[in-house]
């Protein structure tokens, strides 16, 4: 049925084209923004006329035809007017009118009206088409649903509902905001390389690729850390980047390989002034997007009135289990872990700890909470609290149950962090894909002095999720990636 309907637009092309109609012209006429004029023209009653001649250009949405009338649904970025065509007006140009398909783009000019029935419109004098679609919309094109055809096709997906674009013009304000409260802080957007010669700054498997010219290897970015921090080292204090990075992993609702990442670097603070620079930015963002500090996410309403609780690790597994948290600081940790189901077993009670909280924690914290303390083994990156060498200054935000931004008093020990490094190094020989590798050139950066510093890395994508209430990171990126699909 498909191929029958764009034959049909192909074949009315072919008589544009034997009409002398250039379907896709180079040249188009000045055109008005349709939201403004709908603004400005809110008052006129109806057959009231404005006396004022307005170029329109959209997307035909629907065409009725009444034989020597038609009315035009056009559709642009910012709203949407009729456009009322009629013989007398057009003249020879009203035969157009048998060639136009909805989906089509076209100009209208004429003056603004109110009809009858209470439309704004315009009368149109000159029609013009701007560009010919010869693929019909979805059917019921004001409602497409296919989730897969939805997400592999965005751009009808964007034509066919409006609460997805909203979502993506929400998005783009949330990220605005953000940078303007950095920006008003003296923070300073730079940017880094994506393509590396080493993988660093996080945990999590790097996508390959092969360099011909330098026949050498590289790796997509999986964080932005090591060189901001290079920069702060050089002397800009306070430093940001938002930019994209790539993690070989799977997919899930949380989960993209590509992903938007806002990390942040302050000179002179430490994990604590991160925790009052993520109050404000989300508070912020939430306030400029959408007008209040409460959102509705899968059934619940989050309230992100600051200050949010913080909890240490040890203290949020040892609730959720029922014991005391002395326990969890011992040995007796992996014994915990093997008698609540864990496997593999933990071999440290570090890491013990952490898989504990995955497992009976995160998914529970639905209202904004700092989770504080992690152990060392699983951050490489961040100092060690005074009171405890095998814990470090760390928190993760969590809300809806899923992971925001993760903020470390950072290390700039350049000894400590070669061990931390060389530590890491054993755990990929052990067989640890996403263990940190050591980077000599940041090292060498390091050993000429870094200020004392706080850093956070927040994940945007779920941040967006949870403002613009979308159940899958899917909803939030426009082109997230997908299996491939054999045509």
């Amino acid at each position: 049925m498909s191929d029958v309907l764009r034959q049909a637009r192909l074949d009315k092309l072919s008589a544009l084209r034997e009409m002398g109609i250039d379907a896709y012209p180079a040249r188009i006429p000045d055109s008005e923004p349709i939201g403004p004029i709908s603004e400005r023209f809110a008052g006129l009653q109806n057959e009231e006329h404005s006396g004022h001649l307005a170029t329109v250009a959209g997307r035909l949405m629907a065409h009725r035809g009444m034989g020597k009338a038609s009315f035009l649904d056009l559709l642009d970025g910012t709203g949407k007017i009729q456009a009322y065509a009629t013989l007398d007006k057009l003249g020879e140009a009203y035969a157009l009118l048998s060639q136009l398909d909805v989906g089509d783009f076209v100009a209208a000019t004429g003056e603004v009206f109110r009809t009858k029935r209470g439309q704004l419109s315009v009368a149109a004098t000159e029609l013009v088409l701007l560009s010919k679609s010869i693929r019909p919309l979805p059917e019921k094109w004001h409602g497409l649903k296919d989730v897969e055809i939805r997400h592999r096709h965005r751009a009808l997906d964007l034509i066919s509902n409006d609460e997805v674009r909203q979502t993506f013009i929400l998005r783009s304000r949330i990220l605005s905001a953000i940078r303007r409260a950095l920006d008003a802080d003296g923070f300073l957007e730079v940017e880094t390389p994506v393509l590396l010669p080493i993988a660093s700054g996080g945990h999590a498997k790097p996508f390959e690729t092969h360099h011909n010219a330098l026949d050498s290897e590289l790796y997509l970015r999986i964080a932005l850390e090591l060189y901001l921090k290079r920069v702060m080292i050089g002397g800009i204090d306070r430093v940001y980047e938002m930019g994209k990075c790539f993690r070989n992993e799977g997919t899930s609702t949380e989960h993209n390989p590509e992903f938007t990442m806002l990390e942040i670097y302050q000179a002179y603070t430490d994990v604590h002034g991160m925790m009052s620079l993520a109050e404000r930015l989300v508070t912020q963002s939430i306030e400029a997007s959408t007008g209040s500090f409460q959102v509705e996410f899968d059934g619940k309403r989050i309230d992100f009135t600051a200050p949010w609780p913080r909890i240490t690790m040890t203290d949020a597994v040892a609730a959720a289990l029922n014991i005391e948290p002395a326990l969890l600081r011992t040995e007796e940790a992996i014994r915990v872990a093997r008698q609540n189901g864990i496997e593999p077993v933990p071999t440290t009670p570090g890491q013990a700890l952490n898989v504990l909280f995955e497992r009976f924690v995160e998914e529970t914290l639905i209202q904004p909470t700092f989770i504080t303390d992690y152990p060392i083994e699983i951050s490489p990156l961040a100092k060690r609290c005074p009171s405890d060498d095998n814990m470090v200054e760390r928190f993760e935000l969590f809300a809806a149950g899923m992971e925001l931004a993760n903020a470390f008093t950072e290390l700039n020990d350049p000894i400590d962090q070669r061990a931390r490094f060389e530590a890491q190094e054993k755990l990929r020989e052990g067989g640890d894909e996403e263990a940190q590798r050591m980077d000599e050139d940041f090292l060498f950066a390091i050993e000429h002095g870094m200020p004392p510093a706080g850093g956070m890395g927040m994940g945007v994508d779920r941040l967006v999720m949870l403002l613009t209430g979308s159940p899958s990171i899917r909803d939030v990126i426009l082109f997230p990636t997908l299996r491939r699909k054999e045509e």
